[in-house]
This record gives structure tokens, sequence and C-alpha cells, in this order.
């Protein structure tokens, strides 16, 4: 076995970037909880609950007392009774629809419309935000998992450099300070080893609480790293403009202080309502002119009314809905200046990373050849323990480097991707 074939020991089941972020969909809790609030606002979109549907109930009422009655009457007559009973009750269906309250209904069901589609675009970015998230986590599992390989591989070397000075030492060609440092050497590399697998197990144990399945589930990561290098920054704008959750919010918040305005400026029309019902009576009396009646019947009219001073508060609250137009109008420029700065910075940084790539693919590729023609050397004895060891370090460096590069340019596409607010991550 060569070093550059070193294998990590058992195999493990393999998650893809797709994977995961399939898994985050269907188990995540904070898009579950996003997902119920959507329905809430779609039960919340009805007619009823914007008052434009009449309203029918059931009524019943019963009393009865019991009395020691006294009566005089004109004539002087008088008429007592003690423990006279008094029955009362009556029970019917009643019925009040609002017809007119000066469209203030209408603009209630419109704001109960943009309630929900707010709810959707929270709903959205929830979405757009756990899958960056799983992104920006898996591509760090693969940056560091990929680091880790090239540790073990210079844990082969530095083994292989202790077993040639010890043959050196064997022989009399090297000294026994340089087999002690060689043997300190391949400590170190153990050392970054098992701190390096500790930072990928916790990474791990992050992407598995994103998914929300067992934390310490075991899994393997695909190390290749593609990276969609077409994107360009107008395009990025455009499609900000439309797609972005943020952007989408402040421009339902606007419609919805419009709506509010409407539903205040109502308030300066009469409110028109319809009464109507269908009642049944009885009452008994021990004492008294009648001693029982019943009544039954249909009840109808109109109510209308119409505000003539309220203390200047309807001006006031005109003015103030006016006033959070004015601001939702701010919020959507200040947002707007907020994105397009947020992704021009990162496409910066992308072309940057991009850049960064293709050099650092370049000295890992002369480190590797570096370090192969060091290890011949070393092996037959044309340079020290010393040298080596720079050489074995350089393409540590370098391999971290590349996929350091390789890892910040596909962080830098999925913040790109996660500011226009698509999900087509993949």
């Amino acid at each position: 076995m060569t070093w550059t074939s070193y294998s990590l020991g058992v195999a493990q089941d393999l998650l893809t970037v797709q994977d995961a972020v399939e898994m985050t969909l269907a188990n995540n809790y904070d898009i579950k909880l996003s997902e119920n609030d959507l329905q809430v606002a779609g039960e919340n979109v009805t007619y009823g609950n914007a008052g434009m549907l009449p309203l029918v109930s059931g009524n019943f009422t019963q009393n009865n007392s019991i009395q020691n009655s006294k009566q005089t009457q004109n004539d002087g007559n008088i008429r007592e009774l003690d423990n006279a009973k008094n029955n009362n009750m009556s029970y019917g269906v009643s019925l009040g629809w609002t017809i007119f309250d000066g469209l203030g209904m209408f603009s209630r069901y419109e704001s109960l419309k943009e309630l929900e589609r707010l709810s959707s675009v929270e709903a959205k970015r929830t979405l757009v935000t756990m899958v960056s998230d799983v992104i920006r986590t898996y591509y760090s599992i693969v940056e560091q998992q990929n680091l880790l390989v090239a540790l073990d591989s210079s844990i082969l070397i530095s083994k292989e450099r202790l077993r040639t000075a010890e043959n050196r030492f064997s022989i009399g060609k090297a000294s026994r300070l340089e087999v002690l440092n060689v043997q300190v050497n391949l400590n170190e590399d153990e050392s970054a080893r098992l701190r390096q697998l500790d930072l990928v197990n916790n990474l791990k144990i992050a992407l598995n609480g994103l998914m929300a399945r067992p934390l310490l589930t075991e899994f393997d990561v695909v190390r290749d790293v593609k990276i969609d290098q077409s994107m360009v920054l107008t395009d990025l704008l455009s499609k900000a403009a439309v797609h972005n959750p943020d952007l989408l919010r402040v421009g339902i918040n606007k419609r919805l202080a419009e709506l509010e305005l409407k539903t205040v400026k109502a308030n300066r029309y009469p409110t028109v309502r319809l009464n109507g019902g269908y009642n049944f009576s009885e009452s008994e009396s021990s004492l008294g002119f009648v001693a029982k009646s019943n009544a039954r019947g249909l009840n109808y009219g109109v109510t209308a009314s119409v505000n003539i001073f309220d203390g200047f508060n309807q001006r006031r609250n005109e003015r103030v809905a006016k006033l959070k137009i004015d601001n939702a109008d701010l919020a959507i420029e200040q947002r707007r200046n907020v994105v397009e700065t947020a992704l021009t910075q990162a496409f910066q940084s992308y072309q940057t990373s991009l850049a960064l790539v293709h050099i650092e693919e370049g000295n890992e590729r002369i480190a590797k050849q570096n370090l192969n023609i060091t290890l011949d050397k070393y092996r037959i004895g044309t340079i020290s323990a010393v040298e080596f060891r720079d050489a074995q370090q350089n393409f540590i460096s370098a391999v971290s480097r590349f996929n350091t590069a390789k890892t910040q340019a596909k962080l830098s596409e999925s913040l790109l991707k996660e500011l226009v607010g698509t999900i087509d991550f993949l």
C-alpha cells in the first residue's frame, strides 16, 4: 500500500448533499413549524373572518321566581298571595348581517390574503436558510475530511521515515537523535489527526442535527466539490429583486399598510346592519291579570350608525396609517440596498475564491511532486530529516489551502443563491 492510497477504515453509508437536503426538508423542525404557520394563515383567509357573512345564533332564556305578592288595584281591592310562582321562558333564532361598513370588510379580506402570502414568504425563507445551512455544513465536512485524509497520508510517510531512520541508525549512518526527532514528528502528526477527527465528528453531529436524525449516525461524504462557475452579478441582482424573501416581505408589509389605511377610512362611512329572528316566548304568573301567555313570531329590522365625532381619533388614525405606508416605502429601499450590497460583496468573494481554487490546485500538485521526490532522496540518504519534514509540512499546507479554497468557493456560491432566494442549490 502506498501513502497515496491510504484508507480511513471501515466503509460507511455514503451521504450525498442532495440526500442531506432532502432529509432536512422532510424532517427539520423549523421547516415543519413554518409549514404549520402557513396552514394557520391559510385557514384564516375566509369571508367570515373578514366580517362579510351573517352571524346566526340560537337563544334560550328561562327565569323563575317565587315571591310573596300583594297588589292594590284601582278600585281599592287588595290581592295577596304567598309563594306566588312566576315563570318566563323564551327561545329562538336571531340573525345579524353587516351589509355595509364603508368597504372595510373587503380591505380586511385582502389583508388576510396578504398575511397568507407573508407566511408563505417566511416559510420559503426558512427553507432557503435551512438548505443553505445544510450545504455549508456538508462542504465544511468535505473540506475537513479531505484534510484528514492528507493527515493520514502524512502519518504513513512519517512511519516510513521512522523505519528508514532506524535502518540508517542500525548501520551507523544516522544518529539516535535523528530517530528521536522522526518519532516526535510522527507523534505530532498523530495528535494533529486526532484533533482533525474530532472536528470532523462534531461537524457530522451538526449536520445530523439539521437533518433531525440520531446525532451519532455515521456517514461518509462525497469528497469531490463541484462549483458553479457561470454566475453573473447582473443576473443575480435581477433574480433577487423577484425572489429574495426579505424583499418580498417588505413589499407585502407595504401592501398591508395600504390596506390598513383603507380599513381606517372605512370608519368615516355609515355602518348598515340587518337584524332578524324568530322567537318563542311563554310566561306563567300565579297572581296577575294574565295567568299564562304564549307568543311566537318573526322580528326584523335595519340598524344604521355613523361616527359623528370621536375626539379626532379618526383623523389621527388616518395620519398614523399614512406614516406606516411611508415607512414601508423606506423599508423597501433600505432592504434593496442591503441585499444589493450583500450580493455584490458575496460575488466579489466568489470570484476571488474561484481564482484561488485554480492557483491552489497547481500548488497542491507541485507540493505532491516535491514530496515524492524528497521521499526518494531521503530513502537514499541524500537529504536530511529536517529537509524532508519541511517538504512534508509544505504538502499538508498545500492540501489544506486547496481544500479551503474549494470550500470557500462553494460556500460563496451557496451564499449567492441564498441571497437571491432560490432553493435550487443542487
